[in-house]
């Protein structure tokens, strides 16, 4: 009977201990990634001849990651973020040769009903603005805007991209805003590390509204660090060390068509500036739906040489087999002034997992 209390005594012990320790926090982490392959014949403007291709990243540069969160109580979470682009056609990890392995995300912060506080790399001001408000979202080798702000052109063309500063900032802080009735803004600022230059730096901030059919945008940047390594200068074809860029979107949902249109321009601390305007819709079509863009950036500038214009079309069909795999075929137009006309078409395949 003695021994009987005792246990009972001993089980009210551990469960008085248990109700008394303080709640483990609730962790996850999860596993995901993109893999996009097409084959095809591509041909940008300043190319010498087409070139048949199998290559990675059609609509959607291909990437893997770690994404985890942490329940810290009180409305307060721990996040990281470990993402790595690579290229599908040949295994090869990166986006082009040098790239860092973590290029796409690598942050760590914190989240509440404060917003969001990260440190690390992170998504450039523009990134979002730009792949959100174009047809052909984050495509670096169908989408107009996407090509025009972000990949230059390595051929006779000599066309560098627009927007300076890589699609993701390192050694950055963000502060993202709670969402005010479909309103957030994200304030970036990134550090140049650069001994006995501690004012070299990129500042940048931008908004997103979304409400039923209406979405807005807006984006401001000064870089003077470019990336993934941190070497004063801007990746265009001419010798600025630090840019000024700004761009306006907006898209509206009409059920039978979604349009879009963006205008934005760069100014440098030498005489060259861009203005890019782009229009686009999506059509609902079966499973799928049909897709236009067009881009035109007129640059402008004595230190640049010439006035170009560069216009750039693309219309495509992508089809949905299931919520993670879809299809699709584009065709693209692309034309600079004074350089040989490219005509590019593509087929592939994009798997989300």
């Amino acid at each position: 009977m003695q021994q009987k209390h005792l246990k009972q005594a001993l089980l009210a012990a551990v469960v008085a201990a248990a109700a008394a320790a303080p709640a483990m926090a609730q962790t996850n982490v999860t596993v995901s990634g993109l893999v996009d392959a097409y084959a095809g014949s591509m041909r940008n403007a300043g190319d010498a001849r087409s070139r048949a291709v199998v290559n990675s990243g059609g609509m959607t540069t291909s990437w893997f990651g770690f994404k985890g969160s942490e329940d810290l109580g009180g409305g307060l979470k721990a996040n990281f973020l470990l993402t790595s682009f690579f290229q599908a056609d040949s295994g090869v990890q990166g986006r082009f040769p040098g790239d860092t392995m973590w290029s796409r995300d690598a942050n760590v912060g914190l989240s509440g009903g404060f917003g969001a506080l990260s440190f690390g790399r992170e998504l450039a001001p523009h990134f979002l603005p730009t792949i959100l408000f174009n047809p052909f979202g984050d495509s670096y080798t169908f989408a107009p805007l996407i090509l025009h702000a972000d990949v230059p052109l390595f051929n006779a063309s000599g066309w560098g991209n627009s927007v300076a500063g890589d699609t993701g900032w390192s050694n950055s802080i963000r502060y993202t805003t709670p969402n005010f009735g479909g309103l957030t803004a994200n304030i970036h600022y990134q550090l140049g590390e650069i001994p006995g230059r501690s004012g070299v730096n990129n500042i940048g901030a931008n908004a997103l509204y979304f409400n039923g059919p209406l979405a807005l945008t807006a984006f401001y940047h000064t870089v003077e660090v470019n990336n993934p390594t941190n070497t004063v200068g801007t990746p265009v074809a001419f010798a600025a060390s630090r840019q000024k860029a700004w761009m306006v979107g907006g898209s509206y949902d009409l059920k039978a068509v979604k349009l879009f249109a963006t205008y934005g321009q760069t100014s440098h601390n030498i005489d060259v500036e861009d203005q890019t305007l782009s229009l686009g819709a999506t059509v609902p079509m079966g499973q799928g739906k049909i897709q236009a863009a067009w881009a035109q950036t007129k640059r402008e500038g004595t230190a640049f040489g010439p006035d170009q214009k560069r216009n750039t079309a693309s219309v495509g069909y992508d089809y949905d087999l299931s919520k993670r795999t879809d299809v699709y075929a584009v065709y693209m137009n692309d034309r600079i002034t004074g350089t040989n006309n490219g005509n590019s078409f593509g087929v592939g395949v994009r798997h989300r997992f």
